[in-house]
């Protein structure tokens, strides 16, 4: 029997996901930083794996952001969601960040985004 290809495709993504967040975790004093985009938006959360709280969260969801951009999924999206994260998590003092990327390769709205939240005075 012959596998259909997005089911593979999702087997591939699942085995990422875990080698990263074998690799990747978040404490109290660096937090991690899960980046996550869709067809549609944009989301960020900041994760204390320790205590299993979320810390901050940002989306191009919400009102006041949405107004502001043109579309909520393009690049220059991702450079205001950045410098919105650093912010929220600058009122919490917090500087330093563990940057969780998902399956998503560094480049396009990715690589914009971490540039963003660094130039905005995060750490990763």
């Amino acid at each position: 029997m012959i596998t259909p290809k997005y089911i593979l495709k999702n087997k591939r993504k699942d085995r990422v996901r875990k080698t990263i967040r074998k690799k990747l975790n978040g404490t109290p004093e660096r937090p991690r930083m899960i980046f996550v985009r869709s067809n549609k938006y944009l989301y960020t959360q900041v994760y204390d794996d320790t205590n299993g709280k979320v810390l901050a969260s940002a989306t191009t969801l919400a009102k006041d952001v949405k107004e502001q951009l043109k579309s909520t999924k393009d690049k220059e999206a991702a450079k205001a969601l950045g410098k919105l994260i650093a912010d929220k998590l600058k009122e919490k003092d917090i500087t330093s960040v563990v940057f969780d990327r998902n399956v998503y390769a560094y480049t396009g709205r990715v690589k914009v985004f971490a540039d963003s939240a660094r130039e905005s005075g995060l750490k990763f």
